[in-house]
């Protein structure tokens, strides 16, 4: 029998061994993503942190910025 385009097809069923594995499998890829991303932080953090020093000293050594004032038109 041929599937026919727009044809309906309901999901088979899923037994309770696969519901359980899929369950286990999920916890693990939650584990693995939230690791993932806790190491992707603390690189960010640690990338960040010398550049951002960099920066402030940078700011400090050069002179403050003073905005030019201007004369109104008579």
């Amino acid at each position: 029998m041929t599937k026919i385009p727009g044809e309906f097809e309901p999901p088979k069923p899923i037994t309770k061994a696969e519901r359980e594995a899929r369950k286990a499998f999920r916890q693990l890829d939650a584990e693995k993503a939230m690791t993932e991303h806790e190491i992707a932080q603390k690189a960010f953090s640690a990338n960040r942190e010398p550049l951002k020093a960099e920066r402030l000293a940078r700011e400090a050594a050069e002179p403050p910025v003073t905005a030019k004032k201007i004369k109104p038109k008579k």
